[in-house]
């Protein structure tokens, strides 16, 4: 069983399949948007789809982790505290913990590598804000979420993985017919 119940992924399920709707129809847009600002072919359709992947595959898990419980607010500062505790849970519910959190900034990660072959360690840097932006805003907001370093750690690892993963994958230039530039 999952853990929280089907119906806790339902809104990861529903937003990635609207943003991949959505996606699809813009990435052609985007294209020639890049076109027009002078980018050749094969970098407009990469950053064309970079986009549309980070998109599509970070917004459900901000609904997830930004989505109110009914439960108090906590703060845990202490570095890997949780990935101890985590780990002694049952292990299917472990795995989804831990994997989750390593899937929420993996596409960013993944669409700066492929598209703008930016550096893991600036690649990092964003990941470690956006994730702690996002973990101060659970407490801030008082979603009955626990902010943990150990999400921001995780998170962050998932957007490195992610780099290096897009780097040792080969890109085709034609993904999509491209338009004239006009």
């Amino acid at each position: 069983m999952i853990p929280g119940g089907y119906l806790r992924w339902l809104p990861v399920v529903a937003t990635a399949a609207a943003l991949t709707v959505a996606g699809l129809i813009c990435t052609r847009h985007l294209v020639a948007c890049y076109r027009k600002r002078g980018v050749p072919a094969g970098p407009a359709v990469r950053r064309a789809w970079a986009t549309t992947v980070m998109s599509v595959w970070t917004l459900p898990w901000l609904v997830v982790v930004l989505t109110p419980l009914d439960a108090p607010r906590d703060v845990r500062l202490v570095p890997l505290r949780d990935l101890v505790e985590i780990l002694a849970d049952p292990p299917l519910t472990a795995f989804f913990q831990i994997v989750g959190n390593l899937l929420v900034f993996a596409a960013v990660g993944f669409g700066l590598g492929m598209a703008w072959q930016v550096r893991l360690t600036h690649v990092v840097i964003v990941a470690a804000g956006m994730s702690t932006a996002v973990e101060v805003s659970q407490y801030a907001l008082a979603l009955g979420r626990v902010s943990s370093i150990d999400d921001v750690l995780l998170n962050t690892t998932g957007a490195g993985l992610a780099v290096l993963a897009a780097r040792r994958l080969p890109v085709p230039d034609r993904l999509l017919p491209v338009p004239p530039s006009e």
